[in-house]
């Protein structure tokens, strides 16, 4: 179940500059006479950098090429640095948005300018230091890499495997390299602003899910409705009217455009509130709800949390257990049934394949156990049984499987991760575990949902997990805050040398697969505009594929938004960001606030 809202809060997180001018960033200001995107005065000159100091220990992440004689795999350095504020993860989610019955008029902004640095590569001295120490951290028991971390060795749970977790060829070259991409960067990256909608005004907290992007459309949930949008020119092509409020979406679509949705039925007599009954299917191409369906719960309709499309079906997670309805037809496929021995299908992951968090017994200690399933009748094909600790189980990718968890709640930072689990779905082998101690990356889970995750991606044989941010090259704070983004070897757990480096002041969020390659959102330093790059999965090269303004009120405005609290879509040179939850306006700030914004090259 997902957790009750929080009061929305100023805006930060992920989108927001890291340095901001003078008067603090996000705080309120007219908007000039040409409306959004127009020009502002450029913020007062920053402090002078002071003179760099030597590093009191090995550079954070990975060095780029290991020395001779040392071992090609990189963990962390023996004495980490001191953890550090999450990657751009909010305390609580940001301040709401609504949906306007018409789009806004849409402004030009002004072209961005280029991205902030990249960051310096360590001296051969340093390299060799760290790669001793690495030599020292790690250990490698059975194929399996584990880092040395607070709490001492972690023990091997599986023997090493020769099936690449991709499918690749005994996994010895199954996504080895990148490629394969559909993403290409135009002859011009510089983005301007295509077109925005501004929240309406709410009494109240209201959660707003879903939003997708297709070639020929922009679809996004509002109050009570989803509109559909011409990408490019932001008219309205189509809207559907709901009889309440979305309550979840899935990310998944269709290649005919078909995805689904759970929304609120009418209120049952006697009741207060509506309440998330009604599985839809929705045709992103017409706006128009392919079936709607529900099913009983012994005298009234079942309620869920959460919804999935997997091979064809549609899947959804609550309380009383899963369902599942075929996608083309609307037939129930399945429905909740707990069994004598309290075991229930808590959620499911979608994509290529459908499969399911099973738990059972006692709620405050489960049994919980991932199985890939039969799409049509829901029988399991295979089965895996998490460790001991585990409460709540998140599925990153089902091809290939990945599942994140926190074992024993030692994450320590509410990121729901402590390890990631790479599993055979044929036969429910383990092929690795993955530690990802919370403060050193900046992966994240919704505590309850199996289907939510943010800032990760799988694919290729590979994880792709970005770090934490931490001081820059200068290693003083004056040069800004920076990550990076690791991989580890699925078949394996290793990790795979190199790394893809955001730049001093820039930090890296993984948003999806490419082919082999990832695209990745590049949150920018104070005076800079964001950026969507694609990361080459084997030499961990860059390549800008959008280039946001640096324009003071487009920054400020996509600040708004960020993976882990709002939605990001990007297809072939457009790039939509919304919000996930309506607010009541403040009384304090006039700020200008969006449920949507759209960017592009053309």
């Amino acid at each position: 179940m997902s957790q009750p809202p929080q009061p929305p809060q100023q805006p930060g997180g992920f989108g927001a500059p890291q340095e901001p001018p003078a008067g603090g960033f996000g705080a309120p200001t007219p908007p000039p006479a040409g409306g959004f995107g127009a020009p502002t005065p450029p913020p007062p000159a920053m402090p002078p950098t002071p003179p760099a100091q030597p590093p009191a220990a090995p550079a954070y992440g990975y060095p780029q090429t290991p020395p001779p004689g040392q071992p090609s795999a990189y963990g962390y350095p023996q004495t980490p640095p001191p953890a550090q504020p999450g990657y751009g993860y909010p305390g609580q989610p940001q301040q709401g948005y609504g949906y306007p019955g018409q789009p806004a008029t849409q402004p030009m902004a002004p072209q961005g300018a280029p991205g902030g640095p990249g960051g310096k590569k360590p001296s051969t001295q340093t390299t060799i230091i760290i790669a001793a120490v690495v030599a020292v951290a790690l250990i490698v028991g059975g194929g399996i890499w584990y880092a040395k971390g607070k709490d001492g060795d972690k023990k091997d749970e599986s023997k090493s495997s020769t099936q690449g977790a991709d499918g690749g060829k005994d996994g010895k070259e199954g996504g080895s390299t990148g490629g394969g991409g559909k993403e290409q960067a135009p002859a011009n990256v510089a983005s301007k602003v295509l077109f925005q909608v501004p929240q309406p005004k709410v009494a109240d907290l209201v959660h707003v899910n879903g939003s997708w992007l297709t070639e020929k459309v922009y679809a996004k949930s509002g109050v009570n409705e989803i509109v559909g949008y011409d990408p490019a020119k932001g008219t309205q092509l189509w809207k559907l009217p709901l009889p309440g409020a979305v309550c979840a979406a899935t990310t998944h679509v269709t290649s005919d455009g078909k995805t689904a949705i759970i929304y609120e039925g009418p209120k049952a007599s006697g009741e207060k509130y509506a309440r998330c009954t009604e599985v839809a299917a929705l045709d992103l191409a017409t706006g128009k709800l392919a079936w709607t369906n529900s099913v009983k719960d012994g005298d009234r309709k079942a309620m869920y949390e959460e919804v999935t499309v997997g091979a064809g079906t549609v899947a959804t997670g609550g309380t009383s257990g899963g369902s599942a309805w075929d996608l083309a037809t609307g037939k129930l496929l399945w429905q909740p049934k707990i069994t004598t021995d309290q075991c229930k299908d808590a959620g499911y992951g979608g994509g290529e394949a459908l499969v399911a968090v099973r738990k059972c017994g006692d709620y405050d200690n489960p049994t919980v156990t991932i199985q890939p399933l039969n799409p049509k009748t829901g029988a399991p094909a295979a089965s895996y049984k998490m460790p001991a600790g585990v409460q709540y189980a998140h599925i990153v990718s089902t091809k290939p499987l990945v599942v994140a968890a926190d074992v024993g709640d030692t994450a320590g930072d509410g990121s729901g991760i402590s390890d990631f689990f790479s599993i055979d779905d044929k036969t429910g082998k383990l092929l690795a575990r993955i530690p990802a101690p919370g403060d050193k990356y900046a992966a994240d889970c919704d505590s309850t949902d199996v289907e939510k995750c943010t800032s990760v991606a799988a694919g290729g044989g590979k994880l792709y997990v970005p770090t934490e941010q931490h001081d820059g090259a200068g290693g003083n704070g004056y040069s800004g805050r920076t990550n990076e983004i690791l991989a580890f070897d699925l078949a394996t757990g290793q990790p795979v040398p190199g790394k893809a480096d955001a730049g001093d002041g820039s930090s890296l969020a993984p948003l999806r697969m490419d082919g082999n390659n990832v695209i990745a959102f590049k949150k920018p330093p104070y005076d800079k505009g964001s950026q969507i790059v694609s990361v080459d999965g084997g030499s961990f090269k860059q390549t800008v594929l959008l280039q946001n303004p640096a324009d003071t009120s487009v920054r400020d405005a996509l600040s708004q938004f960020g993976p882990e609290y709002g939605e990001i879509r990007y297809n072939q040179g457009k790039l939509f960001m919304s919000a996930t939850l309506l607010s009541k306006p403040s009384t304090v700030t006039d700020e200008k606030k969006y449920l949507l914004i759209g960017l592009g090259t053309g």
